[in-house]
């Protein structure tokens, strides 16, 4: 079973993984913190959204599979399967490497940067696969820790959007470089392979 420190952790990892992985919602916040525009309500945003649809997803498929014992086995199936192709895909951006954007058309007004953010979080229909079907899948198999799956998830979202916003002068510097990128995608492919292949183990 574990302890709720090892579920937290697990679930700090997993979020981590897959909100780094995620494109134009870090492109925005990279490019807010540069310019050092709206940082701290973008973070909050997006951290928050996170937070609510992380829940939803712990709550939502807990639900499932109390009630309905064989529903672990489908959502691990999923939730592997999910995993898998997002490894896949972030091996193909390790061979061909680029950097994030974070010049370009941004909006004009504090009111316009906080908009778009929540367009990024709430109007993407992968933010819903991931968070809500992903995470609360493997936060699931967690059983009655799933709750500190999710409160790690929730910590890692929270980490990496406040780390990008106000360190986004640093890293950007850091990210101008393919390289870099390729390293990130590299250590991401390999994160959600193995969780992805110990998802699809323990269902079958």
């Amino acid at each position: 079973m574990g302890t709720a420190l090892t579920a937290a952790a697990a679930g700090f990892g997993t979020g981590l993984s897959l909100i780094v992985a995620i494109g134009s919602q870090n492109a925005l916040v990279l490019r807010q913190g540069i310019r050092r525009e709206a940082v701290l309500p973008v973070v909050a945003i997006c951290a928050a959204s996170d937070a609510v649809l992380i829940a939803a997803g712990v709550a939502g498929v807990g639900t499932v599979v109390t009630a309905w014992p064989p529903a672990l086995t489908l959502v691990g199936l999923i939730g592997g399967g999910f995993l898998l192709s997002y490894a896949v895909l972030a091996g193909r951006r390790a061979l061909r490497p680029s950097t994030m954007t974070a010049t370009g058309a941004t909006a004009g007004s504090r009111r316009g940067a906080l908009l778009a953010c929540l367009a990024m979080t709430w109007l993407n229909p992968h933010v819903y696969l991931d968070t809500v079907l992903l995470l609360g899948s493997v936060a699931a198999g967690h059983d009655t820790l799933r709750w500190a799956f999710g409160a790690g998830a929730m910590l890692g979202s929270l980490c990496w959007f406040t780390a990008l916003g106000y360190g986004a002068r640093l890293l950007s510097g850091f990210f101008a470089r393919p390289a870099s990128w390729r390293a990130l995608d590299i250590v991401i492919a390999v994160t959600m392979a193995v969780m992805g292949a110990t998802l699809v183990i323990k269902a079958v």
